[in-house]
Protein backbone atom coordinates (compact mmCIF):
# COMPACT_ATOMS: atom_id res chain seq x y z
CA UNK A 1 0.00 0.00 0.00
CA UNK A 2 1.10 3.70 -0.60
CA UNK A 3 0.07 6.97 -2.32
CA UNK A 4 0.91 7.81 -5.81
CA UNK A 5 0.91 11.58 -6.74
CA UNK A 6 -0.45 12.38 -9.81
CA UNK A 7 1.95 15.17 -10.80
CA UNK A 8 5.74 13.41 -10.42
CA UNK A 9 4.42 9.68 -9.83
CA UNK A 10 6.63 9.68 -6.07
CA UNK A 11 5.61 7.59 -4.30
CA UNK A 12 5.70 7.91 -0.28
CA UNK A 13 4.49 4.54 2.40
CA UNK A 14 0.72 5.20 3.37
CA UNK A 15 1.83 5.18 6.77
CA UNK A 16 2.87 8.88 6.09
CA UNK A 17 0.45 11.80 7.66
CA UNK A 18 0.35 13.31 3.99
CA UNK A 19 -2.33 15.03 1.78
CA UNK A 20 -0.46 16.15 -0.94
CA UNK A 21 3.20 15.49 -2.81
CA UNK A 22 5.55 16.71 -0.37
CA UNK A 23 8.27 16.76 -3.71
CA UNK A 24 5.44 18.85 -6.01
CA UNK A 25 2.05 19.86 -4.32
CA UNK A 26 0.34 16.81 -6.90
CA UNK A 27 -2.75 15.27 -5.61
CA UNK A 28 -2.11 11.85 -4.10
CA UNK A 29 -4.04 8.38 -4.78
CA UNK A 30 -3.93 5.56 -2.47
CA UNK A 31 -2.90 2.56 -4.27
CA UNK A 32 -2.91 -0.94 -3.16
CA UNK A 33 -2.17 -4.48 -4.01
CA UNK A 34 -6.10 -6.15 -3.59
CA UNK A 35 -4.82 -10.09 -4.45
CA UNK A 36 -7.72 -12.15 -5.29
CA UNK A 37 -11.31 -10.23 -5.25
CA UNK A 38 -13.17 -13.44 -6.87
CA UNK A 39 -15.11 -14.44 -3.33
CA UNK A 40 -15.81 -10.43 -2.50
CA UNK A 41 -19.62 -10.40 -3.75
CA UNK A 42 -20.37 -12.93 -1.83
CA UNK A 43 -18.52 -11.93 0.96
CA UNK A 44 -20.48 -8.44 0.84
CA UNK A 45 -24.05 -10.27 0.71
CA UNK A 46 -23.43 -12.09 3.82
CA UNK A 47 -22.33 -9.02 5.46
CA UNK A 48 -25.92 -7.26 5.17
CA UNK A 49 -27.22 -10.23 7.70
CA UNK A 50 -24.59 -9.02 9.99
CA UNK A 51 -25.21 -6.79 13.29
CA UNK A 52 -21.64 -6.10 13.75
CA UNK A 53 -21.27 -1.75 13.68
CA UNK A 54 -18.25 -2.38 10.73
CA UNK A 55 -21.04 -4.66 8.73
CA UNK A 56 -23.97 -2.37 9.45
CA UNK A 57 -22.32 0.94 7.59
CA UNK A 58 -22.30 0.84 3.74
CA UNK A 59 -18.72 2.15 3.40
CA UNK A 60 -16.89 -0.59 5.63
CA UNK A 61 -19.08 -3.43 4.51
CA UNK A 62 -17.06 -2.92 1.52
CA UNK A 63 -14.20 -3.11 3.56
CA UNK A 64 -11.47 -5.42 1.13
CA UNK A 65 -11.81 -2.59 -1.33
CA UNK A 66 -10.50 -0.10 1.84
CA UNK A 67 -7.83 -2.30 2.85
CA UNK A 68 -5.76 0.95 4.61
CA UNK A 69 -7.65 0.49 7.82
CA UNK A 70 -7.13 -3.18 9.36
CA UNK A 71 -8.09 -2.03 12.89
CA UNK A 72 -12.15 -1.92 12.77
CA UNK A 73 -12.31 -0.55 16.49
CA UNK A 74 -11.25 2.88 14.66
CA UNK A 75 -14.60 3.12 12.68
CA UNK A 76 -17.27 5.73 13.96
CA UNK A 77 -20.15 4.31 11.87
CA UNK A 78 -23.52 6.19 11.97
CA UNK A 79 -25.17 3.93 9.62
CA UNK A 80 -23.63 5.71 6.79
CA UNK A 81 -24.52 4.61 2.89
CA UNK A 82 -27.03 1.71 2.37
CA UNK A 83 -28.84 4.63 0.30
CA UNK A 84 -31.65 3.67 -2.21
CA UNK A 85 -31.75 3.69 -5.88
CA UNK A 86 -34.74 5.05 -7.08
CA UNK A 87 -36.95 5.08 -9.94
CA UNK A 88 -38.37 8.44 -11.77
CA UNK A 89 -40.75 8.04 -14.39
CA UNK A 90 -41.56 11.91 -14.35
CA UNK A 91 -38.10 12.81 -14.26
CA UNK A 92 -37.78 10.63 -17.44
CA UNK A 93 -40.11 12.35 -19.19
CA UNK A 94 -38.89 15.06 -18.29
CA UNK A 95 -35.38 14.60 -19.15
CA UNK A 96 -37.02 13.21 -22.70
CA UNK A 97 -35.42 9.49 -22.10
CA UNK A 98 -37.01 6.53 -21.29
CA UNK A 99 -35.98 5.97 -17.21
CA UNK A 100 -34.22 7.60 -14.91
CA UNK A 101 -33.14 6.32 -11.88
CA UNK A 102 -31.60 8.33 -8.65
CA UNK A 103 -29.14 7.11 -6.45
CA UNK A 104 -30.45 9.44 -3.20
CA UNK A 105 -27.47 9.97 -0.59
CA UNK A 106 -29.43 12.33 1.01
CA UNK A 107 -30.52 9.25 2.96
CA UNK A 108 -27.87 9.09 4.58
CA UNK A 109 -27.13 10.47 8.46
CA UNK A 110 -26.70 14.22 8.01
CA UNK A 111 -28.37 13.71 4.67
CA UNK A 112 -25.47 13.89 2.21
CA UNK A 113 -23.09 11.61 0.21
CA UNK A 114 -20.25 13.63 2.74
CA UNK A 115 -21.04 10.92 4.68
CA UNK A 116 -19.61 7.75 2.93
CA UNK A 117 -16.36 9.89 2.66
CA UNK A 118 -16.41 11.73 5.99
CA UNK A 119 -16.52 8.04 7.96
CA UNK A 120 -13.16 6.58 6.25
CA UNK A 121 -11.36 10.09 6.74
CA UNK A 122 -12.17 9.82 10.42
CA UNK A 123 -10.71 6.89 10.96
CA UNK A 124 -7.80 7.81 9.22
CA UNK A 125 -7.49 10.70 11.90
CA UNK A 126 -7.96 8.51 14.35
CA UNK A 127 -5.29 5.92 12.78
CA UNK A 128 -2.93 8.91 12.77
CA UNK A 129 -3.74 9.88 16.17
CA UNK A 130 -5.01 12.92 15.38
CA UNK A 131 -7.40 14.92 17.59
CA UNK A 132 -8.37 18.08 16.17
CA UNK A 133 -9.72 18.03 12.55
CA UNK A 134 -11.34 20.97 10.41
CA UNK A 135 -12.98 21.16 7.03
CA UNK A 136 -13.36 24.09 4.52
CA UNK A 137 -17.27 24.09 3.75
CA UNK A 138 -19.89 25.72 2.08
CA UNK A 139 -22.51 23.29 3.87
CA UNK A 140 -22.58 19.75 3.41
CA UNK A 141 -19.24 18.60 4.21
CA UNK A 142 -19.57 20.94 7.81
CA UNK A 143 -22.36 18.74 9.15
CA UNK A 144 -20.82 15.49 8.35
CA UNK A 145 -17.72 16.23 9.69
CA UNK A 146 -19.18 17.41 12.69
CA UNK A 147 -21.05 14.76 13.26
CA UNK A 148 -18.58 12.19 12.57
CA UNK A 149 -15.80 14.06 14.92
CA UNK A 150 -18.49 13.94 17.60
CA UNK A 151 -18.92 10.34 17.17
CA UNK A 152 -15.07 9.79 17.18
CA UNK A 153 -14.19 11.48 20.51
CA UNK A 154 -12.20 14.56 17.85
CA UNK A 155 -12.84 17.81 17.79
CA UNK A 156 -13.95 19.41 14.76
CA UNK A 157 -13.40 23.16 13.67
CA UNK A 158 -15.58 24.27 10.67
CA UNK A 159 -14.86 27.11 8.10
CA UNK A 160 -17.49 28.68 5.91
CA UNK A 161 -17.81 31.40 4.04
CA UNK A 162 -19.65 34.19 5.54
CA UNK A 163 -23.27 34.46 4.46
CA UNK A 164 -22.41 31.63 1.70
CA UNK A 165 -23.81 28.66 3.57
CA UNK A 166 -27.63 27.17 3.37
CA UNK A 167 -28.94 27.88 7.10
CA UNK A 168 -30.03 24.05 7.50
CA UNK A 169 -26.08 22.71 7.08
CA UNK A 170 -25.36 25.75 9.39
CA UNK A 171 -27.17 24.29 12.01
CA UNK A 172 -25.93 20.95 12.13
CA UNK A 173 -22.57 21.85 12.49
CA UNK A 174 -23.42 23.80 15.39
CA UNK A 175 -25.69 21.22 16.80
CA UNK A 176 -23.56 18.64 16.40
CA UNK A 177 -20.98 20.87 18.15
CA UNK A 178 -17.92 22.11 15.92
CA UNK A 179 -15.83 25.31 16.09
CA UNK A 180 -17.57 26.85 13.38
CA UNK A 181 -16.03 29.95 12.24
CA UNK A 182 -17.60 32.47 9.38
CA UNK A 183 -14.31 33.65 7.94
CA UNK A 184 -14.84 36.49 4.94
CA UNK A 185 -14.38 35.23 1.20
CA UNK A 186 -15.40 32.73 -0.85
CA UNK A 187 -14.41 28.84 -0.43
CA UNK A 188 -11.82 28.50 -2.44
CA UNK A 189 -9.55 31.71 -0.62
CA UNK A 190 -10.56 29.80 2.73
CA UNK A 191 -8.90 26.01 1.86
CA UNK A 192 -5.88 28.07 0.88
CA UNK A 193 -5.51 29.60 4.01
CA UNK A 194 -6.51 26.55 6.16
CA UNK A 195 -4.57 23.82 4.01
CA UNK A 196 -1.20 26.45 5.04
CA UNK A 197 -1.89 26.87 8.45
CA UNK A 198 -3.39 23.25 8.86
CA UNK A 199 0.41 21.52 9.50
CA UNK A 200 1.49 24.51 11.88
CA UNK A 201 -1.68 24.01 14.61
CA UNK A 202 -2.05 20.09 14.40
CA UNK A 203 -5.13 20.18 12.43
CA UNK A 204 -6.14 17.22 10.21
CA UNK A 205 -7.52 18.39 7.32
CA UNK A 206 -10.75 16.69 5.89
CA UNK A 207 -11.64 18.27 3.05
CA UNK A 208 -11.66 16.18 -0.53
CA UNK A 209 -7.94 17.03 -1.11
CA UNK A 210 -7.35 13.85 1.53
CA UNK A 211 -7.35 11.20 -0.16
CA UNK A 212 -8.56 8.89 2.28
CA UNK A 213 -12.43 11.17 2.01
CA UNK A 214 -12.24 9.84 -1.57
CA UNK A 215 -11.88 6.39 -0.48
CA UNK A 216 -14.82 6.58 1.69
CA UNK A 217 -16.61 7.95 -1.50
CA UNK A 218 -15.81 5.42 -3.96
CA UNK A 219 -18.04 3.01 -1.90
CA UNK A 220 -20.77 4.80 -3.47
CA UNK A 221 -20.15 3.20 -6.83
CA UNK A 222 -19.40 0.00 -5.26
CA UNK A 223 -23.21 -0.24 -3.76
CA UNK A 224 -24.51 0.81 -6.88
CA UNK A 225 -23.16 -1.76 -8.90
CA UNK A 226 -24.53 -4.11 -6.11
CA UNK A 227 -27.65 -2.57 -6.42
CA UNK A 228 -27.95 -2.83 -10.02
CA UNK A 229 -27.07 -6.84 -9.77
CA UNK A 230 -23.51 -5.82 -11.24
CA UNK A 231 -25.13 -4.23 -14.67
CA UNK A 232 -23.36 -1.44 -15.25
CA UNK A 233 -25.88 1.21 -16.72
CA UNK A 234 -24.98 3.63 -19.91
CA UNK A 235 -24.39 6.69 -17.61
CA UNK A 236 -24.17 7.63 -14.37
CA UNK A 237 -24.57 11.14 -13.82
CA UNK A 238 -23.83 13.77 -11.24
CA UNK A 239 -23.27 17.21 -9.97
CA UNK A 240 -19.46 18.51 -10.02
CA UNK A 241 -18.20 21.23 -7.62
CA UNK A 242 -15.02 20.50 -5.79
CA UNK A 243 -15.23 17.48 -7.93
CA UNK A 244 -14.31 14.95 -5.46
CA UNK A 245 -17.25 12.93 -6.05
CA UNK A 246 -16.50 12.18 -9.56
CA UNK A 247 -12.70 11.49 -8.75
CA UNK A 248 -13.72 8.82 -6.13
CA UNK A 249 -16.27 7.43 -8.56
CA UNK A 250 -14.09 6.93 -11.06
CA UNK A 251 -11.27 5.19 -9.00
CA UNK A 252 -13.70 2.57 -7.93
CA UNK A 253 -15.14 2.25 -10.94
CA UNK A 254 -11.85 1.36 -12.71
CA UNK A 255 -10.64 -0.89 -9.55
CA UNK A 256 -13.52 -2.64 -10.12
CA UNK A 257 -12.90 -3.38 -13.63
CA UNK A 258 -9.12 -3.98 -13.01
CA UNK A 259 -10.62 -7.13 -10.11
CA UNK A 260 -13.44 -8.29 -12.48
CA UNK A 261 -16.42 -7.31 -10.59
CA UNK A 262 -17.86 -5.24 -13.20
CA UNK A 263 -17.25 -5.82 -16.98
CA UNK A 264 -16.84 -2.33 -18.11
CA UNK A 265 -16.39 1.28 -17.19
CA UNK A 266 -20.05 3.55 -17.41
CA UNK A 267 -19.87 6.68 -18.84
CA UNK A 268 -19.56 9.69 -16.19
CA UNK A 269 -21.37 12.45 -16.85
CA UNK A 270 -20.92 16.02 -14.36
CA UNK A 271 -22.69 18.74 -14.39
CA UNK A 272 -21.43 22.22 -12.85
CA UNK A 273 -23.77 25.57 -12.56
CA UNK A 274 -23.27 27.76 -14.97
CA UNK A 275 -21.54 30.81 -12.91
CA UNK A 276 -19.67 28.13 -11.18
CA UNK A 277 -17.93 25.74 -14.40
CA UNK A 278 -14.06 25.33 -14.42
CA UNK A 279 -14.23 22.53 -15.54
CA UNK A 280 -16.97 22.82 -18.03
CA UNK A 281 -14.73 25.90 -19.86
CA UNK A 282 -11.58 23.77 -19.52
CA UNK A 283 -13.00 21.08 -21.17
CA UNK A 284 -14.53 22.83 -23.87
CA UNK A 285 -11.61 24.99 -24.56
CA UNK A 286 -9.56 21.88 -24.96
CA UNK A 287 -7.59 23.71 -22.06
CA UNK A 288 -4.58 21.96 -20.51
CA UNK A 289 -4.71 23.19 -16.88
CA UNK A 290 -8.09 24.53 -15.21
CA UNK A 291 -8.44 29.05 -14.98
CA UNK A 292 -10.48 29.27 -11.41
CA UNK A 293 -13.60 31.01 -11.55
CA UNK A 294 -13.10 33.84 -9.17
CA UNK A 295 -16.26 34.65 -8.22
CA UNK A 296 -18.33 31.71 -8.53
CA UNK A 297 -22.07 32.40 -8.54
CA UNK A 298 -24.58 30.25 -7.70
CA UNK A 299 -27.99 29.29 -5.82
CA UNK A 300 -26.53 26.00 -5.30
CA UNK A 301 -24.73 26.61 -2.96
CA UNK A 302 -22.78 23.03 -2.66
CA UNK A 303 -21.24 23.41 -5.91
CA UNK A 304 -20.21 27.01 -5.67
CA UNK A 305 -16.54 26.05 -6.22
CA UNK A 306 -14.39 28.51 -8.29
CA UNK A 307 -11.27 26.50 -8.03
CA UNK A 308 -11.68 22.59 -7.12
CA UNK A 309 -9.32 21.12 -6.06
CA UNK A 310 -9.71 17.77 -7.29
CA UNK A 311 -9.75 18.36 -10.97
CA UNK A 312 -6.62 16.80 -12.43
CA UNK A 313 -8.55 13.59 -11.17
CA UNK A 314 -12.03 14.55 -12.85
CA UNK A 315 -10.02 15.06 -15.64
CA UNK A 316 -8.31 11.65 -15.82
CA UNK A 317 -11.68 9.55 -14.85
CA UNK A 318 -13.69 11.64 -17.34
CA UNK A 319 -10.98 10.54 -20.10
CA UNK A 320 -10.93 6.94 -18.54
CA UNK A 321 -14.83 6.86 -18.97
CA UNK A 322 -15.46 8.91 -22.72
CA UNK A 323 -17.31 11.26 -20.35
CA UNK A 324 -18.49 14.83 -20.27
CA UNK A 325 -19.26 18.06 -18.24
CA UNK A 326 -22.30 20.04 -18.96
CA UNK A 327 -23.51 23.05 -17.26
CA UNK A 328 -27.12 24.37 -16.16
CA UNK A 329 -28.54 27.44 -15.54
CA UNK A 330 -30.10 29.17 -12.72
CA UNK A 331 -33.44 28.41 -14.08
CA UNK A 332 -32.96 24.69 -15.51
CA UNK A 333 -31.33 23.80 -11.79
CA UNK A 334 -34.24 25.12 -10.21
CA UNK A 335 -37.09 23.99 -12.86
CA UNK A 336 -35.74 20.03 -12.48
CA UNK A 337 -35.19 20.51 -8.50
CA UNK A 338 -38.99 21.34 -8.71
CA UNK A 339 -39.37 18.17 -11.02
CA UNK A 340 -37.49 15.76 -8.96
CA UNK A 341 -39.66 17.00 -6.00
CA UNK A 342 -43.30 16.09 -7.83
CA UNK A 343 -41.95 12.53 -7.94
CA UNK A 344 -41.84 12.45 -4.47
CA UNK A 345 -38.04 12.28 -3.94
CA UNK A 346 -36.65 15.74 -3.37
CA UNK A 347 -33.40 16.60 -3.37
CA UNK A 348 -31.21 19.76 -2.45
CA UNK A 349 -30.71 22.48 -5.31
CA UNK A 350 -27.32 20.99 -6.44
CA UNK A 351 -28.30 17.53 -6.45
CA UNK A 352 -30.94 18.74 -9.55
CA UNK A 353 -28.38 19.84 -11.65
CA UNK A 354 -28.00 16.14 -12.32
CA UNK A 355 -31.62 16.15 -14.06
CA UNK A 356 -30.90 19.37 -15.93
CA UNK A 357 -28.07 18.24 -17.44
CA UNK A 358 -29.34 14.63 -18.15
CA UNK A 359 -32.26 17.06 -20.26
CA UNK A 360 -29.17 19.06 -22.36
CA UNK A 361 -27.39 15.75 -22.71
CA UNK A 362 -30.49 14.26 -24.06
CA UNK A 363 -31.95 17.08 -26.00
CA UNK A 364 -27.99 17.29 -28.15
CA UNK A 365 -28.11 13.35 -28.55
CA UNK A 366 -25.48 12.99 -26.48
CA UNK A 367 -27.67 10.31 -24.14
CA UNK A 368 -30.12 8.58 -26.34
CA UNK A 369 -33.53 7.66 -25.18
CA UNK A 370 -33.09 4.32 -24.33
CA UNK A 371 -29.91 4.71 -22.43
CA UNK A 372 -29.48 3.31 -18.95
CA UNK A 373 -29.40 6.41 -16.70
CA UNK A 374 -28.03 6.77 -13.09
CA UNK A 375 -28.12 10.14 -11.54
CA UNK A 376 -26.47 10.65 -8.15
CA UNK A 377 -28.44 12.93 -5.88
CA UNK A 378 -25.68 14.35 -3.44
CA UNK A 379 -28.19 15.93 -0.82
CA UNK A 380 -31.57 16.02 1.02
CA UNK A 381 -34.43 17.82 0.27
CA UNK A 382 -33.98 20.04 3.74
CA UNK A 383 -30.82 20.83 3.29
CA UNK A 384 -31.58 24.55 1.76
CA UNK A 385 -35.83 24.85 2.92
CA UNK A 386 -35.27 28.41 2.14
CA UNK A 387 -34.91 28.04 -1.74
CA UNK A 388 -38.18 25.76 -2.10
CA UNK A 389 -40.02 28.65 -0.48
CA UNK A 390 -38.84 31.16 -2.51
CA UNK A 391 -39.53 28.95 -5.50
CA UNK A 392 -43.00 27.93 -4.91
CA UNK A 393 -43.65 31.75 -3.74
CA UNK A 394 -42.20 32.97 -6.98
CA UNK A 395 -39.78 35.05 -5.29
CA UNK A 396 -36.51 33.15 -5.78
CA UNK A 397 -33.62 35.21 -7.95
CA UNK A 398 -30.24 34.69 -9.11
CA UNK A 399 -27.68 37.39 -9.66
CA UNK A 400 -30.50 39.89 -9.35
CA UNK A 401 -33.03 38.30 -11.87
CA UNK A 402 -36.00 36.45 -10.77
CA UNK A 403 -36.25 32.91 -11.60
CA UNK A 404 -39.61 31.69 -13.64
CA UNK A 405 -41.52 29.26 -11.41
CA UNK A 406 -42.81 27.13 -13.73
CA UNK A 407 -43.93 24.43 -11.28
CA UNK A 408 -44.62 26.65 -8.47
CA UNK A 409 -46.86 25.28 -5.66
CA UNK A 410 -48.25 28.31 -3.15
CA UNK A 411 -49.64 27.80 -0.18
CA UNK A 412 -53.59 29.02 -0.48
CA UNK A 413 -54.79 31.03 2.31
CA UNK A 414 -58.52 30.21 3.30
CA UNK A 415 -61.21 31.09 5.90
CA UNK A 416 -62.02 28.80 8.73
CA UNK A 417 -65.60 28.46 6.49
CA UNK A 418 -67.13 25.26 5.20
CA UNK A 419 -68.29 26.43 1.72
CA UNK A 420 -64.63 27.70 0.98
CA UNK A 421 -62.86 24.73 1.68
CA UNK A 422 -65.19 22.72 -0.41
CA UNK A 423 -64.87 25.43 -3.46
CA UNK A 424 -60.73 24.42 -2.40
CA UNK A 425 -60.96 20.76 -2.26
CA UNK A 426 -63.49 20.57 -5.68
CA UNK A 427 -61.03 22.91 -7.45
CA UNK A 428 -57.90 20.59 -6.39
CA UNK A 429 -60.10 17.04 -7.22
CA UNK A 430 -61.28 18.68 -10.70
CA UNK A 431 -57.27 19.43 -11.61
CA UNK A 432 -56.78 15.50 -10.88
Amino acid sequence: MHFTCLGCNATFPLTENIHTCPRCGGLLDACYDFGEASSWKSVWLERRKSQAAADRSGVFRFREILPFLSDLSLIASLGEGNTPVLDAPAAARYAGIDRVRFKHQGFNPTGSFKDNGMVSAVARARQLGMRLVACVSTGNTSASMAAYAAAAGLRPVVFVPRGEIAMGKLAQALEYGATTLQVEGNFDVILKLVFSLAPSLGMYLLNSVNPFRLEGQKTIMVELMEQLAWRVPDWIVLPGGNLGNVSAFGKGLREMRDLGLIARLPRLAVIQAEGAAPLYHMLRDAATALTPVDHPQTLATAIKIGAPVSWPKAVRELRASNGVCEVATEQEIADAKATIGRCGIGCEPASAATLAGIRKLAAAGTIRADDDVVAVLTGHVLKDPEYILKYHSGSLEANGVRLTSKYANQPKPLPADPEALRKALEATAATG
